[in-house]
């Protein structure tokens, strides 16, 4: 990632921005002037008219949001957009194994670096990295046992993103009726430590600092892949290490029938309860997907306050199902937004969708307000991958904006409306054009600064997965 900015203020005017506090009550503001030294906000002013904003200031036409954290990635997932429309679940998993077992370093650094900065371009200053693809073919550590979330951390940065590794604690390739773990198999020997023990001392190599940093821009996150691949008396070391270093936790929950039935079948609970009684809910917990869950596990879900990650054009995609999103946020349970495999890496999307697919299951409107949708796509989203400071124009925050203009199709007229509803309703990642992450510019004008052509670069990293 380019270096923070050194030297004097930077200062942005924008015409709307969206501060989610210290504003009117939807957190809208007009003519708001923004300074930041470094990487943070030290100044925001709203109300400022235009011919009050200092020489050197740069304008912002339309509307200005804190950058926008997508808390669930599979990076290497991107390589399936499109494939396998008319499969299940479990055949595109086959896919999906089938990318995985083709990847080496280098591929896997120039496919990252590509679609991380797509998410640039979609306004995305801060990315999950749901993290599995550990060790080379079958399973035989590289000699640097970390070297694949290494180059993770380092194609986030060459894009221009913070990111949150989430190394992904994997052991078990399914459950038999009562417990007992099938080995893993196939490309599942990359994902695998043995034990949890054996991932938390391949987690100490890392050398991250006491808070779970690396470096500026990167920090270190624990995931259970599932109760499918991660035995519930393994969950304690995972759990521990995340203690330790004050490190969230995320976990895929409840994504497929079939999981809960096998889960039922093995330890005669739901994925949540297992969960819950291995000690892996909390407020620095995040469980991913949640789509088919009792009563019972919402009332786990929010008494915990553990964090939902939604993830409704996936879910769509692979026809998963409408997780009971509402519910959970009453309940006391944050909801962030996440592109997951990427069928499209579009947050606004994301944000729209669940919503509509809750209008669908319902037939009523009016689940969440526009507000509520921005909080999902920045200020929680942040918070679940150990950001708390981002994903608000706040001083003392990040100096993350994402804007965009109201001229264009979509959007023109939103401004003698409501520009944050019309954004939820219409907007779209091609809509916005300008990127700040951590006081950098990183998009201008819809064009990426570090990266020279996104989509060529995407084309041939795909291409050379694929071929």
């Amino acid at each position: 990632m380019a270096s923070s900015v050194t030297g004097g203020p930077r200062r942005w005017h924008a015409e709307f921005a969206w501060l989610a506090r210290g504003a009117a009550p939807d957190g809208l503001a007009h003519d708001v002037l923004i300074e930041a030294h470094g990487d943070r906000f030290t100044t925001v002013t709203p109300e400022t008219p235009a011919a009050q904003v200092p020489p050197g200031t740069v304008r912002l036409p339309g509307l200005t949001l804190p950058g926008l954290a997508n808390a669930h990635s599979h990076a290497f997932h991107r390589a399936l957009r499109g494939a396998a429309a008319g499969d299940t679940f479990w055949t595109w998993r086959d896919r999906m194994y089938a990318v995985a077992e083709r990847l080496d370093p280098d591929r896997y650094f120039a496919l990252a670096r590509a679609v991380y900065a797509e998410m640039a371009l979609a306004g995305i200053t801060c990315v999950g990295e749901f993290h599995y693809l550990h060790h080379g073919p079958g399973g035989i550590p590289y000699s640097d046992p970390n070297e694949l979330g290494r180059l993770l951390i380092a194609a986030a940065s060459a894009a221009g993103l913070r990111i949150t590794l989430l190394d992904t604690c994997y052991l078990a390739g399914g459950f038999a009726p009562g417990g007992e773990a099938r080995p893993l198999a196939g490309v599942q020997l990359r994902f695998g430590d043995g034990t949890a023990a054996a991932w938390a001392k391949r987690m100490a190599a890392f050398d991250c600092d006491p808070r779970g940093m690396i470096g500026e821009h990167a920090r270190l996150g624990a995931a259970i892949h599932s109760v499918r691949a991660v035995p519930p008396d393994q969950v304690p070391d995972v759990m521990a290490w995340s203690h330790a270093h004050g490190a969230p936790v995320h976990a895929h929950l409840s994504e497929q029938p079939l999981e809960n039935a096998e889960c039922l079948a093995a330890f005669g609970g739901t994925p949540a309860e297992v969960l819950y009684e291995a000690g892996a809910l909390g407020p620095r917990s995040t469980m991913v997907h949640a789509t088919h869950l009792t009563p019972r596990d919402v009332e786990l879900l929010g008494r915990s306050q553990t964090a939902i990650c939604m993830c409704p054009v996936t879910e769509a995609d692979l026809a998963d199902g409408i997780g009971p999103a509402p519910a959970l946020a009453a309940s006391g349970s944050p909801l962030s937004l996440g592109s997951d495999g990427h069928s499209m890496i579009d947050l606004l999307e994301e944000a729209r969708w669940m919503e509509l697919s809750q209008r669908l299951a319902t037939q009523r409107r009016g689940h969440f307000t526009p507000a509520d949708l921005a909080v999902a796509a920045t200020v929680s989203g942040h918070a679940c991958l150990g950001w708390p400071d981002a994903g608000e124009i706040v001083p003392g925050a990040y100096a993350d904006l994402v804007t965009v203009p109201l001229a264009g199709p979509r959007l023109a007229g939103a401004g003698a409306g409501d520009p944050l509803a019309a954004l939820f309703a219409a907007g779209t990642a091609a809509d916005i054009r300008h990127l700040v992450a951590s006081g950098v510019d990183v998009v201008r004008d819809g064009r990426h600064l570090l990266v020279d052509d996104v989509p060529r670069e995407l084309a041939a990293a795909v291409r050379a997965v694929l071929s």
